[in-house]
């Protein structure tokens, strides 16, 4: 994977939770209630975010926290059981993902546990890490998509 490092804005986005094992579990919760919920917000086709809170490695699997988001303008109001939360800008290692969503979590390994300490750099686990998703960004016929992988940096 190819990591940049970039010193990104604070974006205001739109969060639903989803709370218990990571994996599987969030494309099903993609599909079955934030993308229906983008698509009556009129929503569909901006840039979405994927925030995973926990390690699960030392959180339980059922007590993990994942925050799909949207970016939003400063005059949208959210709905019941959507929050609104702003992402704060700053320095970030940007590793450029494609393949499968199982892949998903060894990108972020790799990155983590090879790249950084590599790197000389020191993460800022104060800003949560991020998958950037572009406007428009669609999965292929296969089920692989390209994002990118956000790692704030201190």
């Amino acid at each position: 994977m190819k990591v940049d490092i970039a010193t990104l804005p604070p974006v205001r986005i739109a969060t639903m939770r989803k709370t218990g094992p990571y994996g599987p579990e969030i494309g099903r919760f993609w599909m079955a209630a934030f993308r229906p919920w983008l698509r009556e917000q009129g929503l569909l086709g901006a840039a979405t975010y994927g925030i995973g809170h926990d390690d699960p490695a030392v959180t339980p699997a059922q007590d993990c926290r994942y925050d799909a988001g949207v970016e939003v303008d400063a005059d949208f109001t959210a709905p019941p059981g959507v929050f609104i939360t702003l992402l704060p800008g700053g320095v970030n290692a940007v590793a450029a993902f494609s393949g499968q969503a199982w892949e998903v979590p060894g990108a972020w390994q790799w990155l983590l546990r090879e790249w950084l300490p590599a790197s000389g750099r020191s993460a800022d686990f104060t800003r949560p890490c991020t998958e950037y998703y572009p406007r428009h960004w669609r999965a292929e016929a296969d089920g692989s998509f390209a994002c990118e992988l956000r790692l704030p940096l201190a």
